[in-house]
């Protein structure tokens, strides 16, 4: 076990390069799977989540190297079919696969995802979506397992209309693959819009594939395409810029962030820019100061472009100390876990269902906490930097998931805080600088 150590001081201030995208990467890594011979990915942050994924692919026959945030992936030899169950049940990305392996070798088995315990989460989208390109679907609800299949005289998916009651982003991904293999040409309606699609869209287009409507919830795709592989940059992570744009305002202190897709994060910077926050952007960059406690901010999450859920728990912290407000989450049921973490530290947030009222103005001290999630657990750490005295985040792991190295990206700004590895094993003995500290030193 990790946590993470935070002495709440003043404004964050300075300027900082933004990761690359886990929500654009992964998929990326799936669409490997497609292609034939070697795919390379630029601007890849080295996070759990994309070591999870490098080792199912490896354990499904390709081969992954991943150097100075530059991934390669070679599917030549790609010939497995079956992700363990224990694979699974470490992030729920890897369900994504699902068609990729079906499209490639005529069956896939994955079991029910994990990840952050954040909602109920189903994959039935997804399997909905398979089914109507032609693939046999049988669970199994005892074990988890489900298993893929393409029968019939030619034994290959095809073409089809696929219009979605809700837009998905896991479903919308797996929807392009079978379609991109697909024989045929098909019709994707009611797509999630996420920027990370599009930028899926655009490499797979680069791969050999043919993808019309990008950018939009209704794609037209030709699809059994032969596909190769290609060179591709990923965007800079606008979930991570996010982020660090509540942080520093939440401390009252100015920041600029390179690297990252401005409008990207457009819903964003509006709520901020109303509640006082000064914010100037260009396309790869977005600059804000905030002097002083921001006003009353109310939002409502849900799929692109609406505020986004991954960054509803920072924006939580942000309330409670500026002028409070209301967030109403529509896309994950127990995404406000952390509501009960910050309330330790001083925070009032009264749950009603699937709205949280914060009463801000708020004076937050320091205490031992415990991040639910990862992006709560990113929450808490922004906590500790307004609060006083000294914050524990325990279950850092959580938070490693989608952060390459949160500490060193706050502590270039000005924040005192550090990984702390505790040996568990071993009763009273003091914690210990994490190897992320220690490879500082």
């Amino acid at each position: 076990m990790s946590a993470i150590e935070i002495l709440g001081n003043g404004p964050l201030s300075g300027e900082i390069e933004v990761q690359g995208s886990k929500n654009a990467v992964l998929p990326m890594m799936a669409a490997a799977v497609l292609g034939n011979g070697i795919t390379v990915i630029e601007n890849v942050p080295k996070i759990q989540d994309v070591c999870c994924m490098m080792g199912i692919l490896n354990s499904l026959g390709c081969v992954c190297s991943l150097k100075e945030n530059r991934l390669t992936v070679d599917s030549s030899g790609a010939s497995g079919t079956c992700i363990r169950k224990e694979d699974m049940e470490k992030m729920r990305s890897s369900v994504i696969l699902l068609a990729p392996l079906l499209a490639r070798q005529g069956e896939a088995c994955i079991y029910y995802p994990g990840g952050c315990m954040i909602g109920k989460r189903p994959i039935d989208l997804h399997l909905f979506a398979l089914g109507r390109f032609g693939a046999e679907i049988m669970e199994d609800r005892e074990t988890g397992r489900v298993k893929a299949k393409v029968s019939g005289r030619s034994a290959c998916l095809r073409g089809a209309f696929v219009e979605f009651p809700y837009p998905s982003v896991g479903a919308t991904e797996n929807a392009i693959f079978a379609a991109v293999a697909a024989d045929g040409e098909s019709f994707l309606s009611g797509c999630a819009r996420e920027p990370e699609i599009t930028a899926l869209c655009h490499m797979l287009n680069r791969m050999g594939a043919r993808i019309l409507g990008v950018g939009t919830s209704h794609l037209r795709i030709s699809g059994g395409l032969p596909l190769h592989g290609c060179t591709v940059r990923a965007d800079g992570d606008r979930i991570v810029a996010g982020t660090y744009l509540m942080a520093a305002a939440a401390s009252m202190g100015e920041i600029q962030i390179n690297g990252i897709r401005s409008e990207e994060l457009k819903g964003v910077i509006e709520l901020l820019k109303e509640a006082g926050a000064f914010i100037y952007t260009e396309k790869d960059r977005i600059f804000l100061r905030s002097p002083r406690p921001l006003g009353q901010m109310r939002t409502v999450t849900g799929p692109y472009p609406a505020f986004p859920t991954d960054l509803q728990s920072p924006l939580m912290t942000l309330l409670c100390v500026s002028k409070g407000g209301e967030i109403r989450e529509t896309v994950f049921e127990s995404r406000f876990k952390t509501a009960g973490e910050l309330n330790k530290m001083g925070a009032s947030i009264r749950l009603e269902g699937d709205r949280a009222f914060v009463r801000g103005g708020r004076r937050l001290f320091g205490c031992r906490v415990k991040a639910c999630d990862l992006r709560g657990g990113a929450a808490l750490v922004t906590a500790g930097l307004t609060a006083s005295g000294i914050t524990v985040v325990e279950d850092a792991e959580y938070i490693k998931r989608g952060y390459e190295n949160i500490c060193r990206d706050l502590s270039q700004l000005g924040g005192r805080l550090r990984y702390m590895e505790r040996d568990i094993t071993a009763p009273g003995r003091k914690e210990q600088p994490s190897k992320e500290d220690r490879e500082a030193k």
